[in-house]
């Protein structure tokens, strides 16, 4: 049961979002427009299966960030490079989900069949690879180096992440350095970039670039340790897909490799699950247990909070506005998110 202190935390933490997507809700609508446009193809199948993507929907976090970076060092963030450019963002997230799923063979994908399930994997790797090439086709249309300078660089970035997990799957093994060098280069330098264009595109200076540069990055690291903590935690309504479904894939994150530094003893159920692909000689249940009991799961989200902190602490400086206090608010909102 909630005191009425929890309670009331609770509702702030839920206004805040509401209000994060409230502030830029024209923009966001320009996206979802300029995404359809983008999607468009006289090649049936791509068109059918752009438009499936964008009506699978998201959380346009990636988008956002464009956008409120570009507002909060004073840019016009509904203009349209701006709107283009944050469209990019989207395709590229987009396309590595997309890869994702045919690596992991995922059957769903934000509550309904991946593209790999529904189309197969060689059209899946195929649209993947199209969404690349599409995003970049777009983003020359700027003119501007430093822009595709810091687009190649997370492409490839996003590109070893996704190899160095591979090479990590099914290893209950993995070291700490291991797991955060996979989740930077798989999600922290989009978070990064994004951040980083929309200040480029509203005209900042090379301090405040690098001051939103930075926040991104500590920010993607704690929105993705959230993240797996959740595929612990949270229910595949959350998810948006199986719970659970990452330690099946072989992927051993955070709060296991904190269970396994306090009870050695867990690896051979972790393995088992592994190996078994499912929960039905060690149940999900009896893992959760163990790293509550163990501490390993407060320890991970202790992580969380501090990456969260960090982010933060690099907006200092930073003008004060509607959408600086917006990026002020997210760390929290990103740590508190289906607590």
């Amino acid at each position: 049961m909630q005191t009425a202190g929890q309670t009331a935390y609770a509702e702030e933490v839920e206004l805040t979002a509401r209000r994060i997507f409230d502030l830029i809700s024209p923009e966001l609508q320009l996206v979802e427009e300029e995404f359809e446009r983008q999607a468009r193809s006289n090649i049936q199948v791509i068109a059918y299966i752009g438009d499936y993507l964008r009506r699978s929907g998201g959380k346009r976090v990636r988008p956002g960030l464009t956008i409120l970076s570009n507002y909060a060092v004073g840019g016009d963030g509904a203009n349209y490079s701006s709107i283009r450019m944050a469209t990019v963002m989207e395709f590229l997230h987009t396309a590595t989900l997309v890869h994702d799923d045919v690596i992991d063979k995922a059957e769903t994908r934000r509550n309904r069949p991946s593209i790999n399930s529904e189309f197969g994997n060689q059209t899946a790797v195929l649209m993947g690879d199209w969404l690349y090439m599409s995003a970049f086709e777009t983003s020359l249309a700027e003119r501007s180096l430093p822009i595709l300078d810091i687009l190649t660089a997370v492409t490839r970035k996003m590109t070893e992440g996704e190899l160095l997990q591979l090479t990590l799957l099914g290893r209950t093994d993995i070291s700490e350095e291991q797991y955060f060098d996979v989740i930077a280069r798989k999600t922290a330098y989009l978070f990064s970039a994004c951040c980083e264009i929309g200040a480029l595109l509203g005209g900042a200076n090379l301090e405040t670039q690098t001051m939103l540069r930075d926040y991104g990055m500590n920010l993607g690291v704690a929105f993705q340790l959230v993240d797996d903590l959740l595929d612990f935690t949270g229910s595949e309504d959350v998810l948006g897909k199986p719970a659970g479904a990452d330690l099946i894939e072989g992927k051993v994150s955070l709060p296991l490799i904190f269970l396994l530094q306090r009870e050695p003893e867990m690896r051979l159920a972790i393995q088992t699950v592994i190996n078994d692909a499912d929960y039905e000689r060690v149940s999900r249940g009896q893992l959760l247990e163990a790293l509550e009991r163990t501490g390993a799961l407060g320890l991970a989200f202790e992580r969380a909070t501090e990456y969260a902190s960090a982010a933060l602490s690099a907006l200092e400086g930073l003008n004060h506005s509607a959408y600086a206090q917006i990026l002020s608010s997210l760390p929290t909102y990103i740590v508190e998110r289906d607590r």
